[in-house]
């Protein structure tokens, strides 16, 4: 244990020196607000900023943009509260709860649920990065192919064994979802598949923030003008420094789910490709499964705010994890962060903790240190944030649908994804309308890449043995869980349905 202490204290001595703490706040407000920009998120403000950190030394540097990538993940919270849009791609789930919580006059408690989440899973992860570093990614490397499916599949099967929406019709999403992430270009032969009307721009794929963004934020503007005629009702959000204070005395009431999500929401993000969207739905689904009120979710449950922001926060961290020690960045955000250690002349891999130890622990340390600066910064801003619940829909809405075109078109500046961001937002009004769930489908999409190219590589791999998932124990075991999730809905309609027999 001292060996850990010993480097962590040294490497928290060098986030604290003066031009890296200042650089740690700025990349933290930076992040905050890059967050909460609709269609921006951490992968961009990130790139956009890398020249900047020329201006300052290596060590600064990276601190300077690994903490825009915490300031981004508690900022994609905000715009899924106070607007309904997600601010990011891993902020998705947060919408589900936080917006309904938002609209029923407690959007000052969902962003406060946000903010601790976020705290308290990014500190989890912080503490196991460093501790329990190298048997975690020992861990990650021993999964394949067949664990990374089976887990794919574990993901599908929390929303199909939920409970609280109809399974045809929460298969149905699924498969819409599953349909719009295999457009594009065949993953193994390089042909184009399902590329609607020869239309170009379905090369390229199907953007999973451009279906986000067009369902939870165009949708939610149509949506919203036909329950209300055109006249949003405004909500009254108070905010003050009582409330901060007792909202922060409610953080009990979802601290298991928090702390679990931030533990599931490691582990996921350690391994290779799969990130903190991933992390966040899970954590979404599982929390919902094993609620006392699943039926409470997607309606106002502040666990449902606590556990994807936990997760995802937590998933950003561990992404950090096979960046610094095999070399293999996490997350889209990480590869960025990656070329940036690059340019510096630091490479990432085993013999990085030997040949730059100030540079790792340091980096170390300011994990811990952006982690509590953001919480701290995101809680100051509240107030803000809760200023634009009580704005006229009529100033309101033209905001939003302009926020959301920008995030259709800046991630590829395509013309493309806007028309499409507009269609997907028709599209999520009527499936509302006709009582469809959403979620499982802009889950499909995140999940459907990964496990589509997991499923090829394992029967690849078999020479076309399906037997392949059920002959390694940790793949076997994944399925059985999900086995048991798809039997959850018909052990309770068989429950629900025995003492009326009893009865005749």
């Amino acid at each position: 244990m001292e060996t850990i202490i010993d480097p962590l204290l040294g490497g928290l001595l060098e986030a604290v020196q003066p031009v890296n703490l200042m650089m740690m706040v700025i990349g933290c407000i930076i992040g905050l607000f890059v967050g909460a920009m609709p269609g921006l998120g951490s992968v961009n403000g990130v790139a956009i900023l890398l020249p900047i950190t020329f201006l300052v030394p290596p060590n600064a540097a990276i601190i300077f943009l690994a903490a825009i990538y915490y300031g981004a993940m508690y900022g994609g919270a905000v715009s899924s509260i106070t607007l309904g849009i997600p601010g990011a791609s891993t902020a998705v789930a947060t919408v589900f709860d936080g917006r309904p919580l938002a609209m029923t006059g407690r959007g000052d408690q969902a962003l406060m649920a946000a903010a601790l989440a976020s705290f308290i899973g990014g500190t989890i992860a912080a503490v196991l990065f460093t501790v329990a570093a190298p048997p975690l990614a020992s861990f990650a490397l021993s999964f394949g192919p067949q664990e990374e499916f089976a887990l794919m599949v574990l993901a599908f099967a929390t929303f199909i064994g939920l409970g609280g929406d109809d399974i045809p019709k929460t298969m149905f999403s699924i498969f819409i979802g599953l349909v719009l992430a295999a457009v594009g270009y065949d993953i193994i032969s390089g042909n184009p598949r399902l590329v609607f009307f020869d239309i170009d721009g379905f090369l390229r794929g199907v953007s999973f923030l451009v279906l986000a963004i067009g369902i939870y934020g165009i949708g939610e503007i149509l949506w919203t003008m036909e329950q209300s005629g055109g006249k949003m009702q405004v909500h009254y959000v108070k905010s003050s420094f009582r409330s901060v204070v007792e909202n922060m005395k409610k953080v009990k009431n979802y601290l298991t789910q928090t702390v679990f999500s931030g533990v599931l929401g490691y582990f996921v993000g350690i391994l290779p490709a799969a990130g903190a969207t991933p992390a966040s739905l899970m954590a979404y689904g599982l929390s919902k499964t094993f609620s006392k009120n699943p039926e409470s979710f997607g309606k106002g449950n502040v666990v449902g705010v606590a556990a994807p922001e936990s997760a995802n926060n937590a998933a950003s961290t561990g992404s950090m994890l096979p960046m610094l020690t095999l070399g293999i960045p996490g997350s889209p955000t990480t590869a960025i962060l990656l070329g940036g250690m690059i340019i510096w002349g630091l490479r990432p891999g085993p013999l990085l903790f030997v040949e730059h130890p100030d540079f790792v622990w340091g980096l170390i340390g300011s994990m811990y240190m952006a982690n509590l600066f953001t919480v701290i910064i995101n809680i100051a801003f509240i107030p803000l944030f809760v200023r634009v619940l009580v704005m006229p829909f009529t100033i309101l809405a033209p905001i939003i649908f302009v926020l959301c075109l920008v995030g259709g078109y800046s991630p590829n500046s395509s013309l493309h994804d806007v028309w499409l961001m507009v269609l997907f937002g028709v599209c999520g009004y009527i499936l509302r309308k006709l009582d469809y769930p959403v979620a499982p489908a802009v889950l499909a999409i995140v999940l459907g890449g990964l496990a589509e190219r997991s499923l090829r590589q394992s029967l690849l791999s078999s020479q076309g043995d399906p037997m392949t998932f059920l002959e390694r124990p940790l793949s076997a075991t994944i399925f059985f869980c999900a086995f048991a999730l798809l039997m959850v809905p018909i052990i309770r309609r068989f429950l629900s349905k025995r003492p009326q027999t009893a009865g005749t």
